[in-house]
């Protein structure tokens, strides 16, 4: 599908403003909602070409920026270099796990109103943002979760004080979730992600489970680590999840306006 302009919009928060980016497809109709929560970089382009590809499949997707009261101001985006992680990071523990799940509802809420929504909601991340997937899904009206490298939830350590409470709370978990690894991913070892798949399991919780032989990050589309091949593949897992469980858009069949010349 070709999609529409990206628009943006300013979410209130208890926190501030938040500065929400939105896309969806240019055809008119009623779209499943997704929130997509972006890695310590915030919203960059390796995220809004993600977002785009999402969009581009039938879905009207918002990508919050998640460190929005941390940062100077909306449109703040961290480089992918040494400066660039050290600032996520230190905003990662600096800001507290009520914002974070605040935001998430917030956007939840905008996306269920939304005049190109269909009021079905699912929730996709990448890095820091799998984890905030993750937590999205605690919300019952999130039906499905994808989370890519999820960081932090074996050691909880998101957020103020480094004591979050993701793995405690799994079984507030009804929807799908979708769990990624990379088997040679550092941030999250083999002990760390035994660690939350037993959970998952003990929870009860409905989830599929992918690991490949793939990096950290090894699905951003700029650095050395990316590795196209895996990234197509796990993003295939991803809209199956999304189309078995949120369903397809309502879209607006246009008017038969005549021939169509069609050149190859």
């Amino acid at each position: 599908m070709i999609i529409a302009p990206e628009e943006y919009v300013d979410l209130k928060t208890r926190y501030g403003p938040m500065r929400t980016y939105v896309l969806s497809p240019a055809a008119a109709g009623r779209y499943p909602g997704l929130v997509l929560f972006s890695e310590i970089f915030q919203v960059t382009g390796p995220i809004r070409r993600i977002a785009a590809f999402l969009a581009g499949h039938g879905y009207t997707v918002a990508v919050p920026e998640i460190f929005h009261e941390l940062e100077e101001g909306p449109g703040v985006v961290l480089a992918y270099d040494t400066a660039g992680a050290d600032r996520g990071n230190s905003d990662k523990i600096t800001k507290e796990l009520a914002s974070y799940d605040a935001d998430a509802r917030a956007v939840l809420d905008f996306l269920a109103d939304h005049p190109s929504c269909t009021g079905k909601l699912g929730s996709i991340g990448i890095c820091i943002g799998g984890h905030l997937s993750f937590r999205a899904a605690f919300n019952p009206d999130v039906r499905a979760a994808a989370c890519f490298y999820a960081t932090d939830i074996h050691k909880a350590g998101l957020g103020q004080g480094m004591n979050d409470d993701s793995l405690g709370r799994v079984g507030e978990i009804g929807g799908e979730l979708l769990m990624i690894w990379g088997r040679q991913d550092p941030h999250i070892p083999r002990e760390g992600r035994e660690r939350i798949h037993a959970a998952l399991e003990d929870a009860g919780t409905r989830f599929s489970w992918v690991e490949v032989n793939g990096q950290h990050a090894f699905g951003r589309d700029e650095g050395p680590r990316y590795d196209p091949e895996l990234a197509r593949q796990c993003l295939g897992h991803v809209l199956d999840l999304f189309h078995r469980r949120l369903g397809q858009g309502e879209e607006e069949m246009a008017v038969d306006s005549g021939p169509v010349e069609t050149r190859h």
